[in-house]
C-alpha cells in the first residue's frame, strides 16, 4: 500500500476465510508481504458499514516480557489505518504520512485484538482517522493518523 505499482493489486488480494474461528471474516494474503509475515490480520465489514479489524496474539507477537511487542501493535495499527479509510480511498495509492499512538495496555498470548475507528475527515490528498486498539474489551492503543494520496510510482530494482 505504499504507492508502488507492485502494490496496486493489493486489494486483489482479499479473500474469504470459510472455514474456522475466522469464518466470515476476510484477509490479504500475497497483498503486503510484511503483513503476511506480521499477522494474519483480519477485517470484517460491520452492519453500519465500517470496519472491524481483528487477530489473536501468537506466541510470535510477543516480546521478552511475555507480552505483545510495540512493534506488532503498531503494525495491526497500521493494517487498521487503511481498512478504516477504506470506503474514501478507493482507487488511488496511499501511504502513511503521520501516526500516533499511546501504549495503555497489555495482550497476552491467545487474547484476541481488535480494532475499530473512524474516518474524521478525507480531503482531495489527505485521510483523518483515529482509532482504538482493545483486547477484552479494555484499551490497548488509542491511535490516530493522516494518510496520503499519492501518485503511483514505478519502482527500479
Amino acid at each position: 500500500m505504499d504507492g508502488t505499482q507492485e502494490h496496486q493489486d493489493y486489494n486483489s488480494h482479499r479473500t474469504l476465510v470459510t472455514e474456522g474461528e475466522w469464518a466470515g471474516w476476510s484477509y490479504y494474503p500475497g497483498g503486503d508481504p510484511y503483513e503476511d509475515l506480521a499477522g494474519p490480520f483480519y477485517v470484517r465489514d460491520r452492519e453500519d458499514g465500517t470496519a472491524l479489524c481483528a487477530f489473536r496474539a501468537e506466541k510470535k507477537h510477543l516480546n521478552g516480557g511475555g507480552f505483545m511487542h510495540g512493534g506488532c501493535i503498531m503494525t495491526f495499527a497500521d493494517f487498521c489505518l487503511f481498512m478504516i479509510a477504506r470506503p474514501v480511498l478507493a482507487d488511488s495509492y496511499s501511504v502513511t504520512a503521520t501516526f500516533n499512538g499511546e501504549f495503555v495496555g497489555s495482550v497476552y498470548e491467545g487474547q484476541i485484538v481488535e480494532c475499530t475507528g473512524e474516518v474524521v475527515k478525507a480531503g482531495r490528498s489527505m485521510v483523518f482517522v483515529r482509532g482504538l486498539i482493545t483486547t477484552g474489551g479494555e484499551p490497548v492503543m488509542p491511535f490516530s493518523a493522516v494518510i496520503k494520496k499519492v501518485r503511483p510510482r514505478n519502482v527500479q530494482a
